[in-house]
């Protein structure tokens, strides 16, 4: 939250631990929501959250595939697809509520000896 600053009903329907910690990628696209007036080069946005470039680089990579920001070289924004952005925070909310619930899975422990090394 760069702007120090949420939405009220995002308050209000928070858990009281929600905010304690938001990973990476959650924070480059929360920032890039807030500041859906502008795009941003890589640089500026880990300057603004305090993250290494290449990892932001490579984060919003990852979101440009998943269809969660547009990217016309050097700049990057959201998408401008809100039924879309919607959608993804619904599923990352269910995963992470699925997560708290039954533990994070850990490929080490659904590991068989059928399953084949990548």
């Amino acid at each position: 939250m760069s702007s120090g600053t949420i939405d009220i009903d995002e308050f209000e329907n928070a858990d009281a631990d929600e905010f304690d910690e938001r990973n990476d990628t959650e924070r480059i696209v929360l920032f890039l929501d807030e500041h859906d007036d502008r795009a941003w080069k890589a640089a500026t946005i880990a300057e603004r959250l305090g993250l290494d470039t290449d990892a932001v680089s490579a984060i919003l990579s990852r979101l440009k595939e998943r269809g969660l920001v547009r990217h016309k070289r050097p700049y990057w924004a959201i998408t401008d697809n809100k039924e879309r952005l919607q959608s993804a925070y619904r599923l990352h909310r269910h995963h992470e509520s699925a997560a708290e619930q039954y533990g994070e899975e850990r490929l080490e422990d659904l590991r068989t000896d059928q399953m084949e090394e990548v």
